[in-house]
């Protein structure tokens, strides 16, 4: 996706004049995850033998296990109730990660070292081009694709302007977030959303637009069970098929 690719991936999933076309009911979005912390140092430096490092250096990483790493149980949290929920028919990616410099791209897709530079150069910022034009090219291109009934679910922060300005615009009251994100910090809400996981319940996903931003900070949640955080890898790997 962007210019280092030759053709925005959300518009890969198009199906041939052959097929019928089919929509996705829900879709979700996916805030990156802050790469310049100690992790996000630590798999670009080029010294580093340790298997993702390795991996990224020679072949590239899938940006879901890439962001997994630097993020930890937010970003497992994430990919792993967008997994469990996501509505989408086969060959229509269930959910996107929102990029710095090139758009949206499914947490699958194979991100190379240079890829990633390029990413980590980037800020954030609704008035950054390199930023906000392949994000509008490609969100532009699933709000055709996935048509006016599908739910697009924001999970990241709402309150910021960098991913709801852009977003809002045009998705308009089809974009949505879980109303239990608010007060909670990143690690509260990637363990929210593993618990939602196992006990097969999505959160009240209510629209940004009209959504209360900011709120008390909610009870401390209750520990998962043993082992579970674990076993929640396994929602996450690269080698799993979204659910349809």
């Amino acid at each position: 996706m962007g210019s280092a690719r030759s053709a925005p991936q959300v518009s890969r999933t198009r199906a041939s004049d052959s097929e019928a076309p089919t929509r996705p009911t829900r879709v979700f979005l996916l805030s990156p995850a802050n790469a310049a912390g100690l992790r996000g140092r630590l798999i670009v430096n080029e010294s580093a033998q340790f298997d993702l490092a390795v991996r990224l250096r020679e072949n590239g990483l899938p940006l879901g296990e890439l962001f997994s790493f630097i993020s930890g149980l937010y970003l497992r949290g994430k990919l792993a109730y967008a997994r469990a929920f996501a509505q989408a028919q086969p060959g229509f990616p269930g959910a996107f990660v929102i990029t710095a410099c090139q758009g949206l791209i499914p947490p699958e897709q194979l991100i190379t070292l240079a890829e990633f530079r390029d990413m980590l150069a980037v800020p954030l910022e609704p008035a950054n081009s390199r930023y906000r034009d392949p994000l509008d090219r490609d969100a532009r291109t699933l709000a055709e694709l996935a048509g006016k009934d599908c739910e697009v679910v924001l999970l990241g922060s709402i309150a910021t302007p960098k991913y709801v300005e852009p977003l809002a615009e045009i998705f308009g009251e089809r974009l949505v977030f879980p109303a239990e994100f608010v007060g909670r910090g990143d690690m509260s809400r990637g363990g929210l959303m593993l618990r939602c996981v196992r006990a097969g319940v999505p959160l009240s996903h209510v629209p940004v637009i009209t959504a209360m931003r900011h709120g008390p900070k909610p009870p401390k949640l209750p520990p998962l069970p043993s082992g579970y955080l674990r076993r929640a890898e396994r929602l996450v790997r690269p080698d799993q098929k979204w659910k349809q």
